[in-house]
């Protein structure tokens, strides 16, 4: 199992193939993933956590998400530039299995260029 930061969250790739990729990802309280897109249909498992907000970059969108331990859902590409916030005072842990349309996709490409959007 390789893991890495990005700071400041966890990943853990836990299998890489040319169609699969699974990865454990982990958020302390009010941490916040990195501003990206999702690129291809996936299937989640929340480990721990109760609660995330969604920020969407180009706009003024705001979803709160209650979550569970338990919690499982599938949710198809998105290519608006979005994160993903622990809103809960315990870590937020998930598990997901991307499905690669083609063996080099990076399932969650990261935006970099946050001000280029502002």
């Amino acid at each position: 199992m390789r893991a890495w930061h990005v700071d400041p969250m966890k990943i853990e790739t836990i299998t890489d193939n040319d169609d699969l990729l699974i990865r454990r990802l982990t958020l302390d309280p009010g941490e916040a993933m990195y501003w990206h897109t999702d690129a291809c249909r996936r299937f989640s498992v929340v480990v721990s956590g109760c609660r995330l907000t969604i920020e969407y970059l180009e706009s003024a969108e705001i979803v709160e998400v209650d979550v569970y331990p338990g919690l499982a859902d599938w949710d198809e590409p998105d290519p608006r530039i979005h994160r993903a916030i622990n809103r809960d005072r315990l870590p937020y842990e998930e598990v997901v299995t991307f499905f690669r349309t083609r063996p080099d996709q990076e399932p969650q490409p990261i935006f970099s260029d946050v001000r280029r959007m502002t």
